[in-house]
């Protein structure tokens, strides 16, 4: 599992992909077949909520030739309305006294506890932590984090 997050990167955008592992031969493999990649499940919490799956399919036709599709879900397609943005629901369950979406302060303190030893191990480091420019993917180092023949979503 692998988590990236950062501020300014090219896109603003919170997902969950999971990539599912491609099979060991792939069936299909006449010419034809367009850049068949593994199925992905791509579940989008903002700032378009929805579901998207990506998987292969076969070209209609008598040839034996596949291309990878996208089903997609939009819950502001679907229902012709956009979920309000996350602080605009937390001030408004604010103004209301509903605090099932906050954090109780013994949880808090939980997190810090997590938290602070991480702080204190790059505050003791040798090197600074690798940076990267606004509207990039990212900084270069993170590729180094990858296994063979993986690579990082577009974002």
């Amino acid at each position: 599992m692998y988590l990236r997050t950062g501020k300014r990167l090219a896109r603003r955008v919170t997902e969950i992909a999971v990539v599912l592992h491609p099979v060991p031969h792939l069936g299909f493999t006449e010419e034809g077949s367009l850049g068949v990649r593994p199925n992905t499940l791509v579940l989008t919490v903002q700032p378009n909520e929805g579901v998207a799956v990506s998987l292969a399919a076969k070209i209609p036709g008598t040839r034996m030739a596949m291309r990878p599709v996208s089903l997609e879900f939009l819950y502001g397609t679907a229902f012709l309305s956009q979920s309000p943005e996350a602080y605009e629901r937390l001030l408004l369950d604010a103004l209301r006294g509903d605090a099932t979406l906050f954090a109780r302060g013994d949880e808090v303190e939980a997190q810090w506890s997590i938290v602070d030893p991480i702080l204190a191990g790059w505050d003791e480091r040798d090197q600074p932590l690798p940076s990267y420019a606004a509207g990039s993917q990212g900084p270069d180092e993170a590729e180094r984090i990858m296994l063979a023949g993986q690579s990082w979503r577009a974002i």
